[in-house]
């Protein structure tokens, strides 16, 4: 699964580049706001809810294909979040770099700081760029996705735009080659991105071995007040929630209850 989005991926990037060169996107990047302190907003005591936007997903289909990235995002600040995720990859999750934007002019517009992550298979420095000109102040990086040399040119270009990068990974080895190029901010996955099984017994064995002045982002799989108290009781930092906020008839409300059990 994960080779066939990359795939897709780069043709995407290719086609964007196409249609809009890094030099107009530079001078677009260049004039933008500073980003908003990402690690700062998750720093704080509690498991901070990253709260998601995205329509569908590769393991469970359309989730809420006819979505507003704007009104959600203010429900999500409304309830609670420190931070909002937006999903921008079009084939598989459904979402688009509008997204973001509209996302950031309706937090701006109720004056609500919250810092944005751009959630993609980030491959290319063209994305970073992209993040940055849309208005985002984090992007993921994943390392099953990435070469190390790959990762390292992606983290210095996240940090050339001061963008936080949120690096996922899924095991010991790929925990080492996140720390190797300096993350501040580790997912870690309980997805297995071949197959899509969920086991936050992932979170469990990873988390002590995160050095402690790292933050640690718990993804998936995270859907009752039960699952965020185990995450508090690890010594989580975040976690990142979608496919439950997405389905709430109520995620204003959904997300306040998932923040006031990470307290």
């Amino acid at each position: 699964m994960l080779q066939r989005i990359l795939a897709d991926t780069y043709l995407q990037v290719a086609e964007r580049r196409s249609a809009r060169p890094a030099a107009e996107l530079e001078r677009v990047a260049n004039q933008a706001p500073p980003p908003i302190d990402f690690a700062e907003r998750l720093r704080r005591p509690g498991v901070q809810l990253i709260a998601e936007i995205k329509r569908r997903s590769p393991s469970k289909g359309d989730l809420k294909p006819e979505l507003d990235p704007a009104s959600l995002a203010v429900a999500y600040a409304e309830g609670g979040a420190a931070a909002i995720s937006v999903l921008t990859e079009p084939t598989w999750f459904g979402g688009q770099l509008a997204d973001l934007q509209s996302a950031r002019s309706a937090l701006d517009e109720v004056r609500a700081a919250l810092p944005l992550l751009r959630k993609d298979f980030i491959v290319d420095p063209y994305q970073v760029l992209e993040a940055r000109a849309y208005g985002a102040d984090a992007v993921l990086l994943i390392v099953a996705a990435l070469s190390p040399e790959r990762l390292a040119l992606l983290s210095a270009e996240a940090a050339r735009w001061s963008l936080a990068a949120l690096v996922e990974v899924h095991d010991e080895a790929e925990l080492e080659r996140a720390l190797e190029v300096g993350a501040r901010i580790v997912g870690i996955n309980s997805r297995n991105l071949n197959d899509m099984a969920v086991d936050l017994r992932v979170v469990e064995r990873l988390r002590p071995r995160v050095p402690q002045a790292t933050l640690v982002v718990a993804e998936s799989g995270i859907h009752s007040p039960e699952d965020v108290r185990r995450l508090h009781d690890l010594g989580v930092d975040a976690m990142l929630v979608g496919e439950e906020l997405v389905r709430s008839p109520d995620p204003r409300q959904r997300a306040r209850e998932l923040v006031e059990a990470g307290q």
